[in-house]
Formats: C-alpha cells, structure tokens, sequence
C-alpha cells in the first residue's frame, strides 16, 4: 500500500486492521450471545438504535488505532470526529447492521476504511459470525479471507438479486419503495438486509447482483464501495455520477446491471 504509511509496529494498513476487526468481531460475538435485556440497547430515533457493543466497540477500535496510527483523522459513527491537518483518515463503524444485532439476527459486520486526501486506500468488512472478512486496497483488488473476489457477470435484470435498506429517512424509504413497485416484477428478487457495509460486501463476492441505498453515511459505506470497485463493480449516486465516500444514495453492481438500474432510475426518476 504504497499509498499509506506504516504503522508504528511495523505492520501494514491491512494487517493492524485486520487484527483490530478480528478483535472486535470476538466483542460483537460475545455481546450477541447475550439476553437482549443485557445488551444496553438505547433508542436515537424511530427504528434506530445504539447498543453497548456500539459503544465498547468503537472504544476499542479508536483506542487501538490510535496507538498504532497516531495523529491521523478519525470519523465514526457514535464519536466526535477527531480533524486535523494530516492526509490520513480512518472511518469506522463497529457494529454496522445495530437493528439486527439487537434483535439476535446473525447478520452485522465490522467495518473500517483508510483513506489518503478523502480516497479510500484500504477498505475492510468483517463478518465476526461467518468469519468471513473481505478487504481490498485501491489498486490491488478484492479479497475474501485471501482468495481474490469478482461481482456478478449478470447482464439483465430479470435474473438479478437486488439488494436494498430502508434506513431511517421516511421519505427516502418511500422513494425507494416506490422505485421497487416500479421494478417489480422485472427482477429476480429483492432482499432488505440491515448491513449496508456487509451488503455490499456481498455485492463484490458476487452474492448480489445488486444493492442500492438512498440516505448511508461515511462509515456504512468507505470500505465496502472499494470492495465492489475493486472487484470490478460499479458504485454511483442514483444521478451516476460517481460516489466518494460523503455520497449518501448509491446504486453498487457488476457494470452490466448498474446501467440498467441506472436505465430504470432515468425512466422513472425519484428526487
């Protein structure tokens, strides 16, 4: 990773952030174990939640982060952003798919991306339950657990999975309610899944044909948009414009089907 610098120890971007999700992921595991009553779960809005595995989490991950990459930027989701001068950036999301997790449905991630002047360089998810963990650095492909990953040759929609979140915008859920009706029954199928990150994830293993969002943020989507790229996906705003990480509606997909969602999307616009 040419790119990004060592850490203090020596190791690579890759190798402390793997470590550190494993660690994490061992966390998530032991808390999702638990009674719901035991996981601290606190309301922030309407359908979205915080729980101490959030919050022991993250701690976690900063703190170790922090030793090992001292004086870079750091955007997560439940702490202040730490902001400075350096060109170097970790995002961090510790338990990406919190509603499932706290429902005890076996589908959440770890999630981490480095970035150098606002690019993802190196972008992770891990998924602590599967021991599955998925990483990719810009450049130099994708992988799963060491073995190189390619998103899905499928080229029409009907044979196509498309994947989607609701997120906790009620009038971006309708939007994309209303552009699914318009969809269907043109597609294979949908899935709602409650892991952005992981979905897409799934999109660059070649699991999904298709995932698409209307309102995430930074550490849902940093590194799990380089895996589909680096896979040879295709990640765009619902405009197709192209999606650095601030982007908030994104369409992620092999470049076949991205065109025809995106056909879909100009015949039958949202705003």
């Amino acid at each position: 990773m040419a790119n990004l610098p060592r850490s203090r120890s020596g190791r690579s971007v890759q190798e402390v952030a793997c470590q550190v999700a494993r660690e994490e992921g061992a966390l998530l595991v032991d808390y999702f174990r638990r009674p719901r009553e035991a996981l601290g779960v606190k309301s922030k809005s309407r359908g979205n939640v915080v729980t101490e595995a959030d919050l022991e989490g993250e701690k976690l991950i900063l703190e170790r982060l922090a030793a090992e990459f001292p004086g870079w930027q750091v955007v997560a989701e439940e702490s202040e952003a730490k902001v400075n001068d350096s060109p170097y950036t970790w995002i961090v999301d510790p338990l990406d798919g919190t509603n499932n997790f706290s429902f005890g449905l076996p589908y959440f991630c770890v999630t981490m991306a480095a970035l150098r002047d606002g690019e993802a360089e190196f972008g992770l998810v891990y998924d602590p339950l599967r021991e599955e963990m998925f990483w990719a650095e810009r450049g130099g492909g994708a992988y799963l657990n060491g073995q190189p990953l390619s998103v899905s040759a499928k080229d029409d929609l009907i044979d196509s999975l498309v994947a989607l979140d609701m997120g906790y915008d009620d009038s971006r859920g309708t939007e994309m309610l209303e552009f699914l009706r318009r969809l269907w029954p043109g597609v294979f199928s949908f899935r709602i899944l409650g892991s952005g990150a992981l979905a897409l994830a799934y999109v660059a293993a070649g699991r999904l044909d298709v995932y698409m969002h209307r309102r995430l943020y930074p550490w849902d989507i940093a590194g799990g948009t380089l895996l589909v790229k680096e896979a040879g996906g295709v990640v765009t705003g619902w405009d197709g414009q192209p999606a650095p990480v601030q982007t908030q509606s994104i369409v992620a997909a092999g470049p076949a089907i991205h065109d025809l969602v995106l056909g879909c999307m100009v015949r039958n616009p949202s705003s």
